[in-house]
């Protein structure tokens, strides 16, 4: 469900910034929003889903979503950036609500299965971007004005909530008795969870694979137009191979982790995205760039999954540590929108990607600290289980 709303906005994003009449800097001010949703909503996640559990949480996430739709739609239709931002605002909060719920709701399924699942359940994301992306290319092109293409897809998510409320199971995501009540309290808990060196650098790896997520996602439509000259319908198809890609690389994910473990998948997916970005930026060529972008997805594709299904096998308190390791990665999306923005005004948005292909070799060489067994500080190890097929 986000990810059918999110890659529509995205691959509408052209099209909006022309009716704000918006340049690339105000845009990422307008993009601001949804990273200021983003992050109030992961501060306040992990102690929500402690406190009620993960369904209640999820579902106030995603009525956030619908709602910030619908808001995005009207700011569109009477060309206000405010109200375009304040929608944007909205998705992002109910996006970082249910993100540390949804993604405790897949280590339990990780954990009954046995095996790497939550790739695949990132993959049902991925799926929505396609599904998104391919309605936003066709809108396009048949010059659908974006506001009632929004309209449409919110249309299209309140049904996909509807169907997905009877399956979330109550009672998930409240804290371990052993890890419920530490001494010192919840701010004894954090301060120990931050001085877990392994989780850290976990969280490293999920910083930099959440920033080359969120920067094709923010950017890369206006890239292909603004950067390569390609057109609006170009731009929005281009999105569309990347979330392809990123789709394809999680649902066949399980099987690949498996086979080679979650170090080399991670590094070597990290050094894939380098490779993607640099061609889209260092090489004058659209074709290049549109070809190279389908490495970009499916290099970055798994990042978030497997760090996080790492993060929550790292010690005690999964809860915390996936709501810590997301709060890390919410950051990226907090600082990645306007300062790409600002810096694409001043160098262009192709020069603006090579600070996420520097942080890609850094994922690249932090991504030892995600296998199992590694070596940690101030945190027990839990039960070995074969989530990571090690």
């Amino acid at each position: 469900m986000p990810g059918v709303s999110l890659a529509t906005w995205v691959t509408r994003t052209p099209d909006v910034r022309d009716r704000l009449g918006a340049s690339t800097a105000e845009m990422g001010l307008v993009l601001f929003g949804m990273s200021i949703g983003s992050m109030l909503g992961i501060l306040v996640a992990g102690a929500l889903v402690a406190r009620f559990a993960t369904r209640p949480v999820i579902l106030t996430g995603m009525g956030l979503v619908l709602g910030g739709v619908g808001t995005a739609a009207l700011g569109a239709a009477v060309a206000s950036a405010p109200v375009v931002a304040a929608g944007l605002m909205f998705i992002g909060a109910g996006m970082g609500l249910s993100e540390v719920a949804s993604n405790v709701d897949g280590s339990v399924v990780e954990r009954e299965f046995g095996r790497p699942v939550l790739p695949a359940l990132h993959g049902c994301y991925s799926l929505g971007t396609v599904v998104g992306a391919g309605l936003g290319v066709l809108g396009a092109a048949v010059g659908l004005p974006a506001p009632w293409h929004l309209a449409a897809v919110l249309l299209l998510a309140a049904g996909l909530f509807a169907c997905a409320v009877p399956g979330l199971r109550p009672g998930l995501g409240r804290p371990e008795p052993d890890a419920a009540d530490p001494p010192g309290g919840s701010g004894s808990r954090e301060r120990r969870l931050l001085l877990d060196v392994r989780l850290l650098m976990i969280g490293g790896v999920v910083f930099g694979m959440t920033l080359a997520e969120g920067s094709a996602t923010d950017w890369l439509p206006l890239l292909m137009v603004d950067g390569h000259g390609a057109s609006a319908g170009l731009g929005s198809a281009v999105y569309a191979a990347f979330a392809a890609a990123m789709a394809v690389g999680r649902f066949a994910g399980g099987p690949v982790v498996t086979r080679f473990g979650r170090p080399a998948v991670l590094g070597s997916g990290a050094l894939l995205t380098a490779v993607g970005i640099a061609l889209v930026s260092l090489v004058d060529a659209p074709v290049a760039a549109a070809c190279a972008v389908p490495l970009w997805g499916l290099g970055t594709s798994l990042g978030f999954p497997l760090a996080l299904s790492a993060a929550g096998e790292s010690g005690p308190d999964t809860t915390a540590r996936i709501a810590l390791t997301s709060r890390i990665g919410y950051v990226a999306l907090l600082a990645g929108p306007p300062l790409l923005g600002l810096l694409g005004e001043h160098r262009g948005l192709r020069a603006a990607m090579l600070p996420v292909l520097l942080l890609m070799l850094l994922a690249a060489a932090l991504s030892p600290a995600t296998a199992r067994g590694a070596l940690t500080s101030g945190a027990e190890r839990p039960p070995a289980r074969p989530a990571d097929g090690r």
